[in-house]
């Protein structure tokens, strides 16, 4: 079957489709009923079906036949050290912790924050909290005692997991005293703290309230799946809102287990026994998708990575983990393979290592600039695949639907609509925008199963931020357009096109060309109030290693080249040259904090913000 018949067939026999991927799936009890309509547009997917999501990833592999296959790989250069675990083993393992759990009385509908770094202890947590029906809701190691602090009042956890410390490039982050702090300033106190000590930095106890990760392993008793209804939550995974307070997403376990299965054979080709690798970490949704679950569902062997793409020890890291476990397919940001280029602009690491086993790249979590692309596709000669999806709908909205099809790649496209995804290009009241004019990227309800429920505590603003911005439609809050071939193309969110002199203008498309700059290593264009024009475009670069250019020099070549590529409608004048780009942990540039200091506009800290400093750094070349 072609891609267009099997996206015609997921919108027009949409029941019949979905219930032919939820039989790839091993339920308890398989539903009767696909879809449940409910307000809005919204709905329920499979409402009367059975399952467990561990006994979906971990024990359904074992029936089988793949018991002794590797399930997960742990690779640590932080701290130099490797571990695999069997399907066997790794079930053995999260029975036993769901059954440590499950003694501390934690069950069915509790929720249980973990917070711990990239060690196997942390894919171990969840799966443990799926296996007897607890809601999990990660949280990035390290953030801040107060943000931490936020999501435990938010979720009212019965339990935390955390570790000892977590392992940075330069530094050992101890986590207990940022918990402990957390707890503290939140109303809401936890029953229990368990911790995994970690030999870099051992955690003082507080008696009565934390346990030891080892101590209650070695007494656990091995649990057996619970059986949830398919709407039943499996995690709540906090993302950041415009109002300052996170929104805690809400998946549920059916939907998100059918989605999941189908999006590994549709999004990347995976087939049982392929080494899967989404070099993120499982405190985003990238890393609840396809480090963790959607691999297993497929029966792959999942990588998890205690590293950076750089700096650890260099940039050929990743290169090296491809060789070192045969991965055959990889998933990371662009921004992992920014920073790579970056330290090695000729690809000179890539020629010391076998990376014969990798069939293909993908790349998800921000724009995919043309630059990036070309660099990878040129050195690596492999297919580099761009798919754009969300925290809210776990799976991409957007892909080269290689499961189905290997289809014509389009720089800075993400190719097409993924089955179940009727992507349309809208205004705000709904009506349609000619094929290549750029609007809002809907989806038209009902979104596909595997996309969240709604809003932890607060269907109010699920519906509001979502659904009732356009009638219909689920928002998705970026702008972009569809081309004559059906490709989208998402130019950002929609505050980054910005209005100058009343033309509606893509930062994105800006970006595009300063990247192209044989000299530029990465950039951010975003829009600064301007008395005349309303807005006018700034560009923040950064010059690859060993590239030597005059910055005034620099500056006049960027301006003519967005002139030429743009217009000078643009209105492209300057072009500063920066160290650093403000990220989150994830690698998304912070762009509304950018414009905020461009405008002298008083500004929050986000939580998400790899280093704080660089604001200041920022802030005083605009106040130059």
């Amino acid at each position: 079957m072609d891609y267009n018949s099997e996206f015609r067939r997921s919108i027009d026999q949409r029941d019949e489709f979905w219930s032919e991927q939820a039989r790839q799936i091993d339920w308890i009890k398989a539903p009767e009923t696909v879809w449940q309509a409910k307000d809005n547009g919204h709905g329920d997917w499979f409402p009367d079906g059975v399952l467990n999501t561990c006994d979906v990833a971990l024990d359904a592999n074992i029936r089988a036949g793949r018991g002794d296959q590797k399930a997960l790989i742990y690779d640590s250069p932080v701290t130099n050290s490797q571990h695999s675990y069997t399907y066997n083993e790794l079930t053995e393992e999260v029975a036993r912790f769901a059954g440590a759990l499950k003694a501390r009385g934690i069950g069915k509908g509790d929720r249980v924050i973990i917070y711990m770094p990239m060690i196997p202890q942390a894919a171990i947590a969840m799966l443990a909290c799926a296996r007897i029906g607890a809601i999990h809701s990660v949280v990035f190691g390290g953030f801040a005692a107060h943000e931490l602090a936020v999501r435990i009042e938010d979720a009212q956890p019965k339990a935390l997991i955390t570790a000892s410390c977590g392992i940075e490039v330069t530094r050992v982050i101890e986590y207990k005293p940022l918990v402990d702090k957390a707890i503290e300033q939140s109303s809401h106190k936890p029953d229990t703290c368990v911790v995994f000590q970690r030999p870099q930095a051992r955690a003082d106890m507080q008696t009565g309230r934390d346990l030891d990760w080892n101590d209650i392993m070695a007494s656990a008793e091995p649990a057996d799946p619970v059986p949830v209804k398919a709407t039943d939550p499996l995690y709540i995974l906090y993302t950041s809102g415009t109002t300052g307070k996170p929104k805690g997403v809400v998946r549920d376990n059916g939907g998100h287990a059918v989605a999941l299965k189908y999006s590994m054979k549709l999004v990347y080709d995976a087939n049982p026994g392929d080494v899967y690798w989404a070099a993120s970490d499982v405190g985003w949704v990238v890393g609840h998708s396809y480090i963790v679950y959607g691999p297993l569902f497929a029966g792959c062997t999942t990588i998890l990575y205690e590293g950076k793409p750089v700096k650890t020890p260099d940039a050929g890291a990743f290169w090296r983990v491809v060789q070192d476990h045969g991965v055959n397919l990889l998933f990371t940001a662009p921004t992992a393979f920014r920073a790579v280029r970056k330290e090695d602009p000729e690809a000179d690491q890539l020629e010391k290592y076998d990376v014969r086993s990798l069939k293909r790249i993908f790349l998800a979590g921000e724009r995919l600039d043309p630059p990036t692309y070309e660099w990878l596709r040129e050195h690596t000669g492999l297919p580099i695949l761009d798919h754009w999806w969300q925290t809210e709908t776990g799976w991409a909205i957007c892909c080269n639907p290689v499961g189905i099809e290997m289809m014509e790649t389009k720089p800075g496209s993400a190719t097409v609509p993924s089955p179940g995804y009727n992507v349309q290009i809208v205004e705000m009241d709904g009506s349609q925008v000619p094929a290549g004019s750029q609007g809002q990227i809907a989806v038209k309800l009902p979104l596909p199963p595997g996309c969240m429920q709604t809003v932890w505590g607060d269907d109010d603003r699920f519906r509001r931020t979502y659904l009732d911005p356009i009638p219909g439609y689920y928002s998705s809050g970026d702008g972009g357009y569809i081309d004559d071939d059906g490709y989208v193309f998402v130019m950002g969110r929609t505050d980054d096109v910005i209005n100058v002199a009343g033309h509606r203008l893509s930062t994105g498309e800006m970006e595009e060309v300063v990247a192209s700059h044989p000299a530029i290593a990465e950039c951010c264009v975003v829009g600064a109030h301007d008395e005349m024009r309303g807005q006018i475009p700034i560009g923040l670069v950064l010059i690859k290693d060993g590239a030597t250019i005059d910055h005034d020099e620099l500056e006049e070549e960027l301006v003519e080249m967005v002139r030429d590529k743009i217009g000078a409608i643009a209105c492209f004048r300057r072009a500063m040259v920066v160290e650093r780009l403000p990220k989150t942990r994830s690698g998304k540039i912070l762009r509304r904090v950018i414009r905020q200091i461009a405008d002298g506009e008083e500004y929050t800290v986000p939580s998400t913000i790899d280093d704080p400093s660089i604001l200041e750094e920022i802030s005083e070349q605009f106040r130059r």
